[in-house]
C-alpha cells in the first residue's frame, strides 16, 4: 500500500491544515482530465502519504459531499498493474473504472473493494 486518497471540499484550507497544522510536505500535485485537483503528501518522518482530492461541480466524481464518503481510494504499487487487474476481475472483483489510460496515464487501475471502496493500482 503506497497512499490513501481523501476527498476534500475545499482544497486550499486542506493543504493548509495538513501542511501547517500536521506538518506534511507537499510532494507533487495535477489536474486530472476532468478538471479535478490532487495534491500529494507525506510525513516527512514516517514517509506515510495522503492525496487531496477535489472535484468540480461538474465533475463525474463529485457526488453530493456528505459525511462517510471522505475515503476517495486506496493507492497500490504493484509490479504489473494491468495483470493484477485481470487476476483481480477474473477472481470475482467489481472493476470501478475501465482500464484505460486516465490522465494521460498509461496503466492506471481500479477496483472495488466488498464494500465499494476505490482501491487503485498502479506501477
Amino acid at each position: 500500500m503506497r497512499y490513501f486518497g481523501i476527498r476534500v471540499k475545499n482544497l486550499e484550507q486542506s493543504i493548509t491544515f495538513y501542511t501547517e497544522l500536521l506538518g506534511l510536505r507537499k510532494i507533487r500535485q495535477g489536474t486530472m482530465h476532468h478538471g479535478g485537483k490532487w495534491v500529494l503528501l507525506e510525513d516527512p518522518r514516517s514517509h506515510q502519504r495522503l492525496e487531496l482530492n477535489w472535484y468540480p461541480v461538474d465533475s463525474p466524481y463529485a457526488t453530493r459531499y456528505k459525511l462517510g464518503e471522505e475515503l476517495d481510494h486506496i493507492g497500490f504499487r504493484v509490479q504489473d498493474p494491468g495483470s493484477t487487474f485481470k487476476k483481480l476481475v477474473s477472481s470475482g472483483v467489481t472493476p470501478a473504472l475501465a482500464p484505460v489510460d486516465k490522465d494521460g496515464v498509461k496503466g492506471v487501475y481500479y477496483l472495488k473493494d466488498p464494500n465499494g471502496i476505490w482501491i487503485e493500482f498502479f506501477g
